[in-house]
């Protein structure tokens, strides 16, 4: 198995828009294509099953919507 020592990025495709996602050692972060702000994610929240939670105040927190 391959250590997740440094950051990794991918880019998809949501809905006509396309976004990068970058798993690193401390959690996840899905920003739009060329900006810099984003949904972040640690890895605490996920396992303590607080993922939509911090999801949604993060996003009501920076006048993001999910459309």
């Amino acid at each position: 198995m391959t250590r997740l020592d440094r950051p990794l990025r991918r880019e998809l495709d949501v809905a006509g828009k396309t976004f990068t996602l970058t798993i690193d050692p401390t959690g996840l972060k899905l920003s739009e294509k060329g900006r810099r702000n984003g949904v972040t994610l640690s890895w605490v929240d996920l396992l303590n099953g607080d993922a939509a939670l911090a999801a949604a105040l993060q996003a009501s927190t920076t006048g993001a919507s999910h459309t």
